[in-house]
């Protein structure tokens, strides 16, 4: 069997960089919207650490030849580190995946941790040179930094200072070995029962989203009482039931908006919005735009 290095083909994207920390990290939030799988091409020119999240889906990412790969689905992390320079990289997400990664100069990674704390991440493999690819849950304290991290909207004038404080925030926890072992964990989360009822209720508020349940109502049905199935839901998934729903729902209402060329009335009424208003409110509160300057900017782009 032939192994071929990675060569970019003509469909492959340039993933956006969401931040670039000069010298000190930068930061890719990369999302597949579409209902087709997609590539994503990356060079580096420096030596990195490297770090994925797969926030939804199935993602993978590719290091320098196609058959070296680390693949992860939701809620899965990796920490990756080869010396090669120049090195390409290549993300593989299915459809309605999203993959965050952050690149971290070795230099300044090695500058934040006291000599003390760098049997945290084989710091012995790194001086040496010899490749490292872990991979582990994402634990929830990372999960919430991450949903920050993308989701706050933040004066412009701010980003940096924010965005660079969440990241450390991020490093810190996602290193902090007593936090995998030790954080309290939610008590309605011990075993795959209630997991499979809380993805159940998940289930459930997205195909009826456009009437879902109430609280109470959804509770009975999935048979978790409203406490538990309120922490539970919570503790999987980083945010409250509804709070969940509404961005799925805004999510689910600008792939309609781009792939469909819904009108903004049929759009608010499929999701559950009884007047367009309200919509257009809850979208713009979202992204920042109305549905109306959004469907401009794709018919533009």
């Amino acid at each position: 069997m032939q192994f071929h290095l990675i060569e970019r083909k003509n469909n492959d994207k340039s993933p956006e960089i969401f931040h670039d920390e000069n010298n000190k990290f930068k930061v890719l939030n990369i999302k597949n919207e579409t209902l087709e799988d997609e590539r994503y091409f990356l060079q580096l020119q420096h030596n990195y650490i490297q770090l994925y999240f797969c926030q939804n889906g199935e993602c993978s990412a590719s290091f320098n030849m196609e058959h070296c790969k680390i693949n992860l689905i939701g809620n899965e992390s990796s920490f990756i580190y080869f010396k090669d320079v120049p090195s390409n990289l290549l993300f593989e997400l299915k459809p309605n995946s999203e993959l965050a990664v952050i690149l971290i100069p070795l230099q300044h990674f090695h500058s934040l941790f006291s000599p003390e704390e760098n049997y945290f991440f084989n710091f012995e493999n790194i001086k040496m040179g010899k490749p490292i690819i872990e991979k582990k849950p994402t634990n929830q304290s990372v999960k919430i930094i991450l949903h920050q991290l993308f989701q706050q909207k933040i004066n412009q004038s701010l980003k940096s200072l924010y965005v660079k404080g969440k990241v450390y925030e991020l490093l810190s926890l996602y290193f902090n070995i007593s936090d995998e072992n030790n954080t309290e964990k939610c008590p309605f989360m011990a075993n795959e029962e209630v997991v499979s009822q809380i993805k159940q209720a998940k289930d459930i508020i997205i195909e009826q989203m456009a009437s879902p349940p109430t609280l109470e109502e959804l509770s009975k049905i999935v048979g978790l009482n409203i406490k538990k199935l309120k922490m539970g839901f919570k503790e999987l998934y980083g945010m409250p039931v509804f709070t969940f729903l509404f961005h799925y729902k805004m999510e689910h209402a600008k792939k309609l908006l781009a792939i469909n060329g819904n009108n903004v009335n049929e759009v608010a009424t499929q999701i559950g919005y009884s007047t367009s208003s309200h919509f257009i409110v809850a979208f713009k509160k979202k992204f920042g735009i109305t549905p109306k300057q959004f469907t401009k900017q794709e018919i533009n782009n």
